[in-house]
């Protein structure tokens, strides 16, 4: 087994560098075979994107909070939550949404005026050239395949799962626990550092539209709102869902990563692992799609541990007797249980 193991994840990042040239090569192609000169700047827009300049610029500074909270109070109003955020929930959820707002932007910019000069130095607007649709996609997929990596070890090292449990602590899905994360999987995103880099090298724009997006999607995915619903309902929109469930992450593939078990066929904690490609679960066979919605999210061993425990460990420990989060305790990763012959589920699933 550990054999095959070694083989698989060999076989994944042979795929992902080959993933990762794509851009690059196309790039080069673009000037190789059009005569394009590599001293030309190509830090403006094209110009059908010149108007959403400023409309990405004002989400990104302050719209995607706005559309958190409203979003968020939409959920509340429907009564999405079953009145389970409540409690820790609560104090842990709010922390999550508003420490990082706090800690991160100093990080950052300490990170992008200090160490990236002195870690690269002369190197500053260096890929300026690149055009815009270039550096668009050279971030879309840099920044998204080097995430699904981040998230899929922290679910299959036990050591990285203590630091991402937070985030499957919450017994529900919606804005109120999009955000929910430990300070260390939090501060060590690396997606940060690499989009913060690129952005040093000269590719400031397509990084923040490559942002506004994927945030989109990735809030739209842990939204308790089925938006994804009307596409597996209606025959004429079928070919779309097609599409769509493979190119992106929705409820449907993202809610079953948050299911508090992988026995009833509809659940996947041990993939369904994109955030906002879910392609790349489609090619490294770590996806499952079921057009279905788990009944239950969270992990069955939570506690409801204190705020501080959950946001803070291992600096802080929970008090809560049994807990994974305790002193000398290790948390990690819930084992699906077997699946008997009554148990399987009636809907044909696809395995992708």
């Amino acid at each position: 087994m550990a054999i095959v193991q070694k083989e698989k994840l060999t076989r994944d990042l042979t795929i992902s560098f080959f993933i990762y040239s794509l851009p690059v090569v196309a790039i080069y192609l673009y000037f190789k075979l059009t005569g394009g000169a590599v001293s030309e700047s190509h830090l403006t827009l094209p110009p059908f994107l010149e108007f959403a300049q400023p409309i990405f610029a004002n989400i990104r500074t302050w719209g995607l909070t706005v559309f958190m909270i409203v979003l968020g109070i939409i959920e509340f109003a429907a009564g999405l939550y079953d009145d389970e955020w409540t409690g820790e929930e609560r104090k842990i959820d709010i922390v999550c949404f508003l420490a990082p707002k706090l800690i991160l932007p100093p990080i950052i910019a300490f990170f992008s005026l200090t160490a990236l000069p002195y870690l690269l130095p002369n190197l500053a607007n260096s890929l300026s050239w690149v055009p815009f649709w270039g550096g668009f996609f050279l971030i879309a997929i840099a920044d998204d395949l080097t995430q699904y990596w981040y998230h899929r070890l922290h679910h299959q090292v036990p050591f990285l799962w203590r630091f991402h449990r937070t985030h499957h602590s919450a017994p529900y899905m919606g804005m109120a626990m999009a955000s929910r994360q430990n300070f260390i999987y939090t501060v060590f995103f690396s997606q940060i550092y690499l989009t913060a880099t690129l952005t040093y090298l000269g590719l400031g724009l397509p990084a923040l539209f490559v942002l506004v997006i994927k945030s989109f999607i990735t809030l739209g995915a842990h939204s308790s709102i089925p938006w994804d619903k009307p596409f597996y309902k209606y025959r004429i929109l079928h070919p779309i869902a097609w599409v769509l469930e493979r190119l992106i992450s929705t409820p449907a593939t993202h809610h079953a990563h948050h299911a508090d078990t992988s026995g009833d066929g509809v659940g996947h904690f041990k993939g369904n692992f994109g955030n906002m490609f879910f392609i790349w679960d489609v090619i490294f066979g770590t996806g499952l799609i079921t057009r279905q919605y788990p009944k239950s999210f969270g992990t069955k061993s939570y506690k409801q541990e204190e705020w501080y425990a959950q946001f803070l460990w291992p600096i802080f420990k929970s008090k809560k007797e049994g807990s994974s989060l305790a002193e000398g305790v290790l948390s990690l990763p819930l084992k699906p249980k077997p699946v008997t012959a009554e148990e399987t589920p009636a809907p044909v699933l696809e395995q992708v």
